[in-house]
């Protein structure tokens, strides 16, 4: 087995650290292919602490040595070509996506929540979604599932993108340069650790003491939210 497939199937691949040390000398390209992953397939992999790592380790010009607008500019096309895969996905598959039964990945309590994001922020979810662990991955299959105008999920996907990817690598590489965290980067990184394993945990407690969404268990009641909030042309 290769050391990729080590790390996207067994231990490490909730610790940013380690895929970049598993990845070696193509530490950049497989942080740009855990994203691409992350954002429309696998809501589990940390999203947020690889892109803070990228920019704190370009900082050190060690590991990476991709200049920092580059990276910036590949990791942000990397988030948005990803939305547009999940995309593409959910329009495809159709609404039959989000009504399948619970699966080891696809648990309905992901469905339940992102569409409580759309009811609550309607399109503007499309941007926010980026800075929600599972909700950034699944909010694209609702929209391709909604029918959502591409031009307008293009635009909403490139806004959130471009924040979310350029915005964190910039403060990981900004942080970088700290001398107290260049200093103690060891401790930094567990740190980090500790940041991508947070949401997972939250939503596993979330999960476990309290009910499922009931607002969105039929059907027709996720398809209200659809039409209202992800294909609203207004």
């Amino acid at each position: 087995m290769t050391d990729l497939q080590q790390v996207l199937l067994l231990g490490g691949w909730l610790d940013p650290q380690t895929l970049i040390e598993k990845f070696g000398p193509y530490a950049f390209w497989g942080a740009v292919l855990v994203i691409f992953i992350e954002c429309w397939l696998f809501p589990f992999l940390p999203g947020d602490s690889l892109l803070f790592l990228v920019g704190l380790l370009i900082s050190q010009q060690e590991t990476i040595t991709v200049p920092l607008w580059l990276a910036c500019v590949i990791l942000t096309v990397s988030a948005i070509g990803s939305n547009i895969v999940g995309y593409g996905v959910g329009a495809k598959v159709g609404p039959a996506i989000f009504n399948r039964p619970d699966s080891r990945f696809f648990k309905q309590e992901h469905v339940d929540k992102t569409f409580a994001f759309f009811d609550k922020y309607g399109i503007r979810a499309i941007v926010l979604a980026r800075f929600v662990p599972i909700v950034r991955t699944f909010i694209t299959l609702a929209a391709g599932v909604g029918r959502m105008p591409f031009r307008r999920f293009l635009a909403y996907s490139a806004i959130g993108g471009s924040i979310w990817a350029t915005g964190v690598t910039l403060l990981g590489y900004w942080l970088g340069q700290v001398n107290v965290l260049a200093d103690h980067i060891d401790v930094l990184l567990l740190g980090l650790v500790a940041l991508s394993v947070i949401p997972i945990a939250v939503e596993a407690l979330r999960a476990r003491s309290t009910k499922r969404d009931e607002r969105y268990d039929e059907p027709h009641e996720r398809g209200q939210v659809l039409d209202k909030d992800v294909a609203d042309t207004d």
